[in-house]
């Protein structure tokens, strides 16, 4: 007998038994299915497969193979939470500032697209961008360190601290450094630490939707300063600190997001200067300084480094130019605030796992980390530069304000009357993921708007496919 038609014969032999077994019941095993039919080790194995592709049989490599039990078997009744609903919104009427998230910004960035799409929502580096096999050589290092599965300081391992210390520069010491896991949570602790439930933030307009999403989540009432090419403008700062009495500022002054802009060297003074005044905080989110490109010149220093008087807290991370998943930031801060920072992130955190810490002090001081660096720069100018002039090629009608020499992404300006979910809806559907404005905003947008992410390709190919695709997104929509 041919093996296919002997697979199909013992399919039907053992379907036409299953009524023996309970649901969740154990099958003979293959040996002895094969003794007892007289049948190849094969045979059976395709048998079973076929029975489970049907889902009458789960197998389970070790254990054999067993009844399935009937959908919804051994679920929980569904239940009645509406309840929720009233508990949840009962307090509501004492809050200055619902709690509920949208956190439909964040998740834009995070989840994968369906396969087949071009990612221009992404907001990490594509994974030929990323040091894999240095990030594993330094975690295999590290995990050959003695007492690398023993408890870390709270405040993060000290070499670690030091690094990042130096890399901020002016007279930020290892001593004012917490080790955090990731820009968010860095972000996170600090707007717990330094405004209560229902107080302003002064935040940059547009920004990243994440930080608007820890504002709200924290009960806080998000202020928009309006940003331009040359970054926020510090007279609508100033008068955004009179009107609402806030004592917390957040800004990116290194190629801005969504904006690409960077502070200029005029208003960063004026910046601080006003803070000072207010009685008030900076939070720097230094996010994406080593994503700079290859022909950007000299970078300002961050504003941390020309601080004397403890009004900049410092956020900085590896991820951005690194992975997802290696999720090891600082903060920095001087004065009294340092300690309640450090009580929160103890609170919420513990500490930042150590393996992971011992794996970033191996990266960064291996002579893999300043070629991929390099290698990055290069290869992210190029993306820009293949961005960029596809869209002014194909696209001229989305105007493109502000070139960045730094990030991963250009902000896009569309026609006036756009309907901007339309345009993402449809440049899915035509094939390439885009992040539509809307959610970079506190309030009401002056414009429609979509970013582009260039970080998350495989390359200029890919870039000049997805422009084209979103071309034809267009064209359905604006006419």
């Amino acid at each position: 007998m041919h093996e296919r038609s002997s697979v199909g014969e013992l399919t039907r032999k053992l379907r036409g038994e299953l009524d023996r077994y309970s649901p969740g019941g154990k099958l003979p095993s293959s040996r002895a299915l094969v003794e007892r039919f007289r049948v190849s080790p094969v045979t059976v194995s395709r048998a079973l497969a076929q029975l489970a592709a049907e889902g009458l049989v789960v197998t389970r490599p070790g254990a054999g193979a067993f009844r399935a039990r009937p959908p919804g078997a051994g679920a929980a009744a569904a239940g009645d939470t509406s309840w929720q609903e009233v508990t949840l919104s009962a307090d509501a009427a004492t809050e200055v500032a619902p709690r509920s998230v949208d956190a439909a910004g964040v998740l834009a960035t995070l989840a994968a697209p369906p396969p087949g799409v071009v990612e221009f929502s992404g907001g990490y580096l594509h994974s030929s961008l990323q040091p894999e096999r240095a990030m594993a050589a330094a975690l295999a290092r590290a995990g050959r360190r003695p007492g690398v599965w023993d408890r870390p300081p709270a405040e993060g391992l000290p070499e670690l601290r030091e690094w990042f210390a130096r890399g901020i520069g002016g007279a930020i010491t290892a001593a004012e450094i917490l080790i955090t896991a990731g820009g968010q949570s860095a972000l996170t602790t600090t707007l717990r630490a330094l405004a209560p439930p229902g107080a302003p933030v002064l935040l940059e307009s547009p920004t990243y939707p994440g930080l608007l999403a820890i504002a709200r989540a924290a009960g806080l009432r998000p202020v928009p300063v309006p940003v331009d090419t040359d970054g926020v403008r510090p007279d609508l700062l100033a008068a955004a600190f009179r009107a609402t009495g806030a004592r917390v500022f957040v800004c990116q002054p290194l190629f801005q997001n969504p904006t690409g802009a960077v502070l200029s060297a005029e208003r960063r003074p004026e910046v601080l200067r006003i803070a000072r005044e207010a009685g008030a905080f900076v939070v720097e989110d230094d996010f994406v300084r080593r994503l700079v490109h290859d022909d950007a010149g000299p970078l300002p220093r961050p504003l941390a480094s020309d601080d004397a008087d403890g009004v900049v807290v410092h956020v900085c991370s590896l991820t951005k130019a690194t992975s997802p998943s290696f999720r090891v930031s600082a903060l920095a801060a001087r004065g009294p605030v340092l300690e309640r920072l450090r009580a929160i992130q103890v609170v919420d955190h513990f500490f930042v796992p150590r393996p992971l810490q011992e794996a970033a002090l191996e990266l960064v001081g291996s002579p893999a980390w300043p070629r991929h660096l390099r290698t990055v720069a290069v290869e992210l100018r190029d993306r820009r530069d293949a961005m960029s002039a596809a869209l002014r090629l194909r696209l001229p009608e989305l105007a493109l304000p502000h070139v960045p020499v730094g990030g991963y992404h250009l902000w896009l300006r569309l026609p006036d009357g756009t309907d901007e979910p339309a345009l993402a809806a449809a440049a899915l559907r035509a094939g390439v993921a885009v992040a539509p404005g809307r959610p970079y905003f506190a309030a009401e947008p002056p414009a429609g708007h979509l970013r582009v992410s260039f970080a998350a390709l495989a390359g200029p190919g890919e870039i000049t496919e997805g422009v084209r695709r979103l071309r034809a997104a267009c064209d359905e929509v604006l006419g």
